[in-house]
C-alpha cells in the first residue's frame, strides 16, 4: 500500500466487481448486441420489392422473411435467459453473439426465399439465446448504485436504433455496394459482431453457471409451438383461404399459452426451477401492462412495415428515398422520447402513455384523411401525419417498460423483463403477420391505397385496445427498480 493510499480505500477496490474496470466498455458490447438486434427487426422493411426482383418473393414470403425473426427471438428468449444461468452468462452470450453473426453472413448468403427464411428463424433463435445474459452481466460488473446511470442509455438508443433501421437499410441497399443489392444489409452486422465478439471475449468477467438448474424443456416447447401456432396461420392464411384449420391453430395457440402458465406454476410449486417466476402472473398490473405493450409493439411494427411498402410498391419510391420519408416518424419519435423521458414520465406516470396513445390515433387519422384526398399523391401530405404518429409512440416507448417493470417486485425482475422482451418480440410478428394481410389483401386487388387506409384502421383500433388497458398499469415508476 502506497503512502498515499488509505486502508479505506483499499478495502473498497478489493470489494470492486471482477472487470469492474472495463464496465463500460461491457455495456458498449452488450448494446452493440441489442442495436444488432433491433436492426434486424426493421432493416430489411425496405428490401421487399428488391427480394421480391431479385428471389421472387410474394406477399407471404415477405412476411416471413421480416415477421419470421422476431418470431423465433421472442419464443426462444426466455429459454435463453435459463441458459445462461444454468451454462454462465458469458458462455451463453458469446455463443449468441457467435451464431448471430455468422447466421447473419448465412441469410447474406441464401440463394431462395425458402432458405433465407430458414436462416432468419436461425438468427432469431441465436439472437435469444444471446439478448437476455445482457443485463445479468451488467449486475455482475457494476455497483448498485451505479446501474440507474447504466440503465438509463437504454431507452435513447433503443429509440434511435429502432427507428433508424429502415433509413440505414434504405441507404445500403440503394447504394448497392460490391452489387451485393439486399443481401448487404445482412453483411452490416459481420464488423460489429466480430468486434464485439473479441471486445467481450476479452472483457466480459467468467462465470460458472449453476448446474443445479434443471431446464424446464416442456415450458419452453410450449411456449415456442404456441407461438409458432398464434403467428403461422395470421401470415399464411389469406394464400389459403382462411380454412378451419387456420381457425384452430389460432385457438389452440390461446390453449398452449394457458398450459405454459400452469406448466410454470406447477413446477415452481414442486421447488424446481421454472423458466419464470409465476408470481408475476397474479399480478393484473403487470399483466395487462405486458399486454399494452404487446400490442403497442405489434402496432409499431406493422406500420412500419406498411408505410414502407406502401411508398414503394404504390408510389414507386426506391430503396434509399423510402428510408428517407421515415425521416419524419424518427424526427417525431426523438421529440417525444426527449420529452417523455425528461419530463412527462416522471410528472405524470401512466397518463404519458394515454396521451402517446390518443397523439398515434390523431397521427392515423391524420394519415387517413390525406391519403383519401384528391389529387396527385405527395410525400407531404402525409409527413406531418407521420411526424404525429413518430411523437406518440416516442412519449410512450420511453416510459412503458419502466412502468411495466415497477409492477414486479426484486426477485421478479429477471422474469419480468425476459417476459418483457419475449412479448415484444412475439408480439411485433404478431403485427408484421396482421398488418401484412390487411394491406397485401388489397394490394392484390390492384388497391394499394386502400390497403393502407385500412392498415391505419387496425393502428388506430390497437391504441383504442392500449388506451383501454393503460388504467390497469401502475401510477409511477418505482424507484426501486435497480
Amino acid at each position: 500500500m502506497s503512502k498515499n493510499e488509505s486502508p479505506a480505500s483499499t478495502a473498497t477496490a478489493k470489494n470492486l466487481p471482477a472487470n469492474y474496470q472495463y464496465r463500460w466498455l461491457i455495456l458498449a458490447v452488450m448494446l452493440t448486441a441489442e442495436i444488432m438486434d433491433l436492426l434486424d427487426s426493421t432493416i430489411v422493411n425496405v428490401g421487399g420489392p428488391t427480394l421480391k426482383q431479385a428471389l421472387n418473393a410474394n406477399a407471404t414470403s415477405l412476411q416471413w422473411i421480416i415477421g419470421g425473426y422476431t418470431l423465433s427471438l421472442g419464443s426462444g428468449l426466455v429459454l435463453g435467459g435459463r441458459l445462461g444461468d444454468r451454462y454462465g452468462r458469458r458462455n451463453m452470450f458469446l455463443f449468441g453473439l457467435i451464431g448471430f453473426t455468422v447466421a447473419s453472413l448465412a441469410c447474406a448468403m441464401a440463394p431462395t426465399t425458402e432458405v433465407l427464411i430458414a436462416f432468419r428463424l436461425m438468427q432469431g433463435f441465436l439472437g435469444a439465446m444471446l439478448l437476455p445474459q445482457g443485463f445479468g452481466m451488467l449486475r455482475e460488473v457494476f455497483l448498485p448504485q451505479d446501474l440507474a446511470k447504466a440503465f438509463g442509455v437504454f431507452g435513447p438508443v433503443f429509440g434511435v436504433a429502432g427507428v433508424l433501421g429502415p433509413i440505414i437499410g434504405g441507404f445500403i441497399i440503394q447504394g448497392n455496394i460490391a452489387d451485393l443489392g439486399w443481401r448487404s444489409v445482412f453483411l452490416v452486422n459481420l464488423p460489429f459482431g466480430v468486434a464485439a465478439t473479441l471486445i467481450a471475449w476479452r472483457v466480459v468477467p467468467r462465470s460458472a453457471g449453476d448446474r443445479k438448474i434443471k431446464i424446464d424443456l416442456l415450458g419452453a416447447l410450449l411456449i415456442i409451438v404456441s407461438s409458432a401456432a398464434l403467428i403461422y396461420p395470421l401470415i399464411k392464411g389469406q394464400d389459403a383461404g382462411w380454412p378451419a384449420w387456420c381457425w384452430f391453430m389460432i385457438a389452440g395457440s390461446f390453449i398452449g399459452f394457458g398450459l405454459f402458465a400452469l406448466q410454470e406454476r406447477r413446477t415452481h410449486a414442486a421447488g424446481k426451477t421454472s423458466l419464470i417466476n409465476p408470481s408475476i402472473l397474479r399480478k393484473p398490473a403487470f399483466t395487462f401492462g405486458v399486454a399494452s405493450l404487446g400490442i403497442f409493439f405489434a402496432s409499431l411494427t406493422g406500420f412500419a412495415l406498411t408505410i414502407t411498402l406502401f411508398l414503394q410498391l404504390g408510389h414507386a419510391f426506391s430503396a434509399g428515398d423510402a428510408g428517407l420519408a421515415n425521416i419524419p416518424i424518427a424526427i417525431g419519435s426523438f421529440i417525444g422520447a426527449g420529452l417523455s423521458g425528461a419530463v412527462l414520465a416522471e410528472k405524470l406516470g401512466r397518463k404519458v402513455l394515454q396521451i402517446g396513445a390518443a397523439v398515434q390515433i390523431l397521427g392515423a387519422a391524420w394519415l387517413w384523411f390525406a391519403l383519401g384526398a384528391n389529387g396527385a399523391f405527395s410525400i407531404w401530405n402525409i409527413v406531418p401525419g407521420m411526424v404525429i404518429v413518430g411523437l406518440g409512440g416516442g412519449l410512450i416507448i420511453a416510459a412503458l417498460f419502466d412502468l411495466v417493470l415497477s409492477a414486479a417486485s426484486q426477485d421478479e425482475l429477471g422474469s419480468a423483463s425476459g417476459l418483457q422482451g419475449a412479448v415484444q418480440s412475439v408480439f411485433s410478428s404478431l403485427g408484421v403477420a396482421i398488418f401484412g394481410t390487411v394491406f397485401f389483401a388489397q394490394v392484390n386487388v390492384g388497391n394499394i391505397t386502400q390497403g393502407m387506409q385500412n392498415a391505419l384502421l387496425v393502428q388506430a383500433g390497437l391504441m383504442a385496445a392500449f388506451l383501454l388497458l393503460s388504467p390497469a398499469l401502475p401510477h409511477k415508476v418505482s424507484q426501486a427498480e435497480y
